[in-house]
């Protein structure tokens, strides 16, 4: 696991294992702690002492859990997708889960909690295979709404953090199978703005907690998906400028490198999963 930032002109390693394949950090709104996913657990790092090793964090009834998982604005919870196709709640520290995903047939894979913690934006699927919808469901509960963005595959949805856009990718933009381009749609108007012209498939874009950044993985020209096996970059660009990158940090991953927002709160530095071949 490396961190990167928009003054980082190269990544610094803060941790390796060859135990587990480690996926998808978030940084504790309090600094000091990542939470990352590996062989369907969820797993804490101490920033500050990292050769201490990671911690299982222990749930009681937790499904298998994905790499799609995002911190509570609380501080003191999580939101976590699990491979029943659900979105679970729990504390940081372990312990009892509550399901808050809808019970409508369909999979749910989390990206984004709004600023307040009242709402999830979520990918849907019906089947597998099939093009990913924009959801937004109330956590305590209510209708399901499904923005208009078009039939194409979206994925990624997460929040500003003035709560105004939606962030996502989509396929929208272009007849290309799999040529997924950074957009985002307005929560109140339903406008949608395409953020960057780009001839290689960029996905999961995540904005710095001062609204200043973007942090999203860019993967070869025709690539379909997101897999985790291709040379791909990190991209940090300013949301002023998405077209001219701040840095750019060329790796072995794609899948789990960063699925979700790993910012630090200070906005200095995000951290993000290679998986180096030996």
């Amino acid at each position: 696991m490396f961190i990167g930032g928009p003054n980082f002109t190269e990544p610094t390693l803060l941790f390796e294992t060859q135990e587990l394949q480690i996926e998808a950090p978030n940084w504790s709104l309090d600094g000091k702690t990542l939470y990352l996913n590996g062989n369907g657990l969820l797993w804490a790092l101490d920033v500050s002492t990292p050769e201490a090793g990671l911690r299982p964090v222990r749930y009681d009834g937790l499904p298998e859990l994905n790499n799609d998982h995002v911190l509570d604005p609380d501080g003191d919870h999580i939101f976590l997708s699990a491979n029943d196709g659900h979105i679970y709640r729990a504390a940081l520290t372990g312990g009892a889960v509550e399901r808050v995903s809808p019970e409508d047939g369909k999979w749910h894979f989390l990206h984004g909690v709004s600023p307040d913690g009242k709402r999830l934006a979520y990918v849907e699927l019906k089947e597998f295979g099939d093009p990913g919808k924009l959801a937004v469901w109330p956590v305590t509960g209510g209708e399901v709404t499904r923005p208009d963005i078009g039939a194409r595959h979206i994925d990624g949805p997460e929040w500003s953090p003035d709560g105004e856009w939606i962030y996502f990718n989509t396929e929208g933009f272009t007849t290309k199978s799999g040529h997924a381009q950074l957009a985002r749609i307005n929560d109140t108007t339903g406008s949608i703005e395409r953020l960057a012209t780009s001839e290689t498939v960029d996905w999961f874009p995540h904005l710095s907690p001062d609204n200043c950044f973007a942090a999203y993985i860019s993967f070869p020209p025709g690539t379909l998906g997101h897999p985790g096996n291709l040379n791909v970059d990190v991209v940090v660009v300013s949301l002023d400028d998405w077209a001219t990158p701040m840095q750019r940090y060329p790796l072995f991953g794609g899948q789990g490198t960063i699925n979700v927002n790993s910012w630090s709160p200070d906005s200095t530095r995000f951290a993000f999963v290679a998986y180096p071949i030996d």
